[in-house]
C-alpha cells in the first residue's frame, strides 16, 4: 500500500491526500514532527521536507507535483477525454494554486491587519485570475472534480475555516471562486484528506492570540512583531 510521510496542517499534504481520497485510492499514513525529524524520513527525503510518498515498492517519492503525477499515471483519471493541450492547461492552473500555498500560511499568521493587508494583495492576485478563469462550474471544468481542483482545495478549505472562525472573508469579491469553494467542501473531500484533529491544529497555529484573524479580526492597532510570522505550520 502507498504510504504518506505528513505533517497535519500542511497544504502540500493536503493535496496528495485529496487526489488520493478523491480517486478512492488505499493509503496509509504517518504523521511526523517537523522540529524533530526522525533519522529514518531524512535518510530518505533529499530535502528533508513533506509530503513524502513511499510506493508500495518502497521508493520514497518528493515534491506534491512529482507526487500528484505519479499517483495520475497508475490510476484511472478523474476526468475523461481530456486532450494533452487541456491536461497541460490544467496543471499550469494547478501550479497557480501550489505556489500561492506559502502565501496564504504567510498571509493567515500576520499580527495585524495593516501587515495582513499588504500580503492578501498577493493572495487577492490569484483568487483573481480564477475568477476570470471559472465559467458555470460547479467546479474548475465543469461537473466532475478534477486535477485543478484538488489543487485548489487546501487554499479554499482553509479560507472557508478562517472565515468560520474569525468572520474574514478572502474570496470577499470573487462570487465564482465563492461558489467553487461550496461546491468542493459539499464533495466531503477536504474533511477526508486531513486528520480528525485538523481544524484544532491548524486554529491553534493561525487563529491563536498571536494573529490578527485569531483575535477576531476586529483589532486594528500595529503590533511590532507582526513582520515575524514564519511559514512554519504549513509544512517546515
Amino acid at each position: 500500500m502507498i504510504k504518506i510521510v505528513s505533517f497535519k496542517i500542511c497544504p502540500f499534504v493536503q493535496r496528495v491526500t485529496a487526489m488520493l481520497e478523491a480517486k478512492e485510492m488505499p493509503y496509509e499514513i504517518e504523521y511526523i514532527d517537523l522540529k524533530n525529524k526522525p533519522d529514518w524520513f531524512l535518510e530518505i527525503s533529499p530535502v528533508g521536507q513533506v509530503p513524502l510518498l513511499i510506493t508500495e515498492e518502497g521508493i520514497p517519492l518528493f515534491e506534491s507535483d512529482a507526487i500528484v503525477e505519479y499517483i495520475d499515471e497508475i490510476s484511472e483519471a478523474l476526468q475523461d477525454g481530456l486532450s494533452p493541450e487541456t491536461r497541460a492547461i490544467h496543471r499550469a492552473w494547478s501550479y497557480q494554486a501550489s505556489k500561492h500555498y506559502l502565501v496564504q500560511c504567510s498571509t493567515m499568521q500576520s499580527a495585524d491587519r495593516n501587515v495582513l493587508n499588504d500580503r492578501i494583495s498577493k493572495l487577492d492576485k490569484s483568487f483573481d485570475r480564477a475568477e476570470k478563469r471559472l465559467s458555470d462550474g460547479p467546479y474548475f471544468a465543469g461537473d466532475t472534480v478534477g486535477n485543478a481542483d484538488l489543487a485548489w482545495l487546501p487554499l479554499l478549505h482553509r479560507s472557508a475555516i478562517v472565515e468560520k472562525a474569525s468572520g474574514y472573508d478572502m474570496l470577499e469579491g470573487f462570487p465564482k471562486v465563492k461558489a467553487w469553494q461550496t461546491a468542493l467542501l459539499k464533495t466531503g473531500i477536504a474533511e477526508k484528506s486531513v486528520p480528525e484533529d485538523f481544524v484544532e491544529r491548524f486554529s491553534d497555529f493561525y487563529l491563536s492570540e498571536r494573529t490578527w484573524l485569531g483575535r477576531g479580526a476586529n483589532e486594528d492597532e500595529e503590533d511590532a512583531d507582526a513582520s515575524n510570522s514564519k511559514s512554519g505550520g504549513c509544512c517546515g
